[in-house]
């Protein structure tokens, strides 16, 4: 493995006209991690991979991805982005949904034998690595939300990125399908050893399925393992405010003692 972290950032801050999202954070992630980028609304984690594609930059501090400036490795970085609307037009296939992540907005039609095949052979491993390919024929609007998230995943890995970025991926799934989708990513980065950041509301689906976890909040953060930094007195202290992490029997961790909007990312039996 690569001794040097994936993604580093050095005295990093973002600002978005006056405002300060986050400021004065130190940050490292290894090469095959799985990270939950967890926090409330408007904390800045959709921001935190804005700055790892290259499309925000920094107002103060450094940004490293793979040794490089952010934005400058290309298809080496997958990204699903939030809230990704899939047309469910007559006649668009799953194929064609997955073929985007190859060809852009072309639908190939253009393209020589040999650049078909291997553009097929591409799609197909991709289907196959999220378990869809008996997705590949049928029509979007014959499929769930969860099978049409599972297209838009490889999409993303049809280009075999080293480096995953899937904001809020989950958030139109149940709660079973969200935790089926977060074993079949951390399976497809164990296999491919590639690192993963996924932004989300909701930690308890993911728990089983992440290395670490990125938490969001009060304009900074704070990364390690989810039994470290989902806790009383760590969140506290990034809040700047007195929270309680409460634990049930099953293991899922609940954060009370703030406003609904706050305490919203770990449950909502509160």
């Amino acid at each position: 493995m690569n001794e040097s972290p994936c993604i580093e950032l050095q005295g990093a801050a973002v600002s978005r006209g006056s405002r300060v999202v986050w400021s004065d954070v130190d940050l490292q992630i290894p090469h095959g991690a799985v990270v939950g980028v967890l926090g409330p609304n408007g904390a800045g984690k959709s921001t935190l991979l804005e700055v790892v594609l290259g499309s925000l930059a920094l107002s103060a501090g450094s940004a490293r991805v793979f040794g490089a400036p952010p934005g400058s490795r290309g298809l080496e970085v997958g990204y699903v982005p939030q809230s990704r609307d899939v047309s469910t037009a007559s006649g668009v296939r799953g194929f064609d949904v997955v073929a985007l992540g190859v060809d852009g907005h072309r639908l190939g039609f253009a393209l020589s034998a040999k650049s078909r095949k291997a553009r097929a052979e591409r799609v197909g491993d991709a289907l196959d690595a999220v378990d869809g390919s008996a997705l590949a024929k049928r029509r979007l609007g014959q499929l769930s939300g969860g099978e049409r998230q599972r297209l838009l995943l490889a999409q993303a890995l049809v280009s075999q990125p080293h480096l995953l970025l899937l904001d809020e991926p989950f958030a139109n799934l149940d709660v079973r399908q969200q935790s089926e989708m977060a074993s079949l990513v951390a399976r497809i980065a164990s296999e491919r050893a590639m690192t993963v950041l996924i932004v989300a509301h909701d930690v308890n689906p993911l728990r089983d399925a992440l290395d670490l976890v990125c938490y969001v909040a009060g304009g900074t953060m704070a990364i390690g393992k989810p039994d470290e930094v989902i806790t009383t007195e760590k969140l506290s202290a990034l809040y700047g405010a007195a929270v309680e992490v409460l634990e049930d029997a099953s293991g899922r961790r609940f954060v009370v003692g703030l406003d609904e909007e706050i305490a919203h990312p770990h449950g909502h039996g509160h």
